[in-house]
């Protein structure tokens, strides 16, 4: 994906397409965080990224957007597990029992 004039913008409609686009390219069983798909954009806006994930993400793979932690989306976690367990997500668990996704193996690029 090659950045355009409007990679660096806000949530506007161009950037908000673009964040849409890269989140359906996340395969099956990897991950992206806010963060990194700001970077992909050129932008440092991850907050962005996760306002776009508000308004559209459930009609997306949500669940392959996670924060920097590893930590699936916030007042998600149950569902996301259910999508990680089929897809085969590469997880982190603490004796607590706690999960997170292992950011080195579950890391995607476009």
């Amino acid at each position: 994906m090659s950045p355009g004039a409007d990679a660096g913008a806000g949530p506007g409609a161009d950037f908000a397409s673009r964040v849409v686009e890269v989140v359906e390219s996340i395969p099956a069983g990897r991950v992206m965080t806010y963060g990194s798909i700001a970077a992909v954009l050129g932008s440092r806006a991850s907050r962005a990224v996760g306002q776009v994930m508000a308004y559209a993400g459930s009609e997306l793979p949500w669940w392959r957007v996670i924060r920097a932690s590893g930590h699936a989306p916030r007042d998600h976690e149950s569902r996301a597990l259910e999508m990680y367990r089929v897809e085969g997500t590469p997880l982190r668990w603490s004796r607590a029992g706690a999960f997170r996704v292992d950011l080195e193996r579950a890391s995607w690029e476009p």
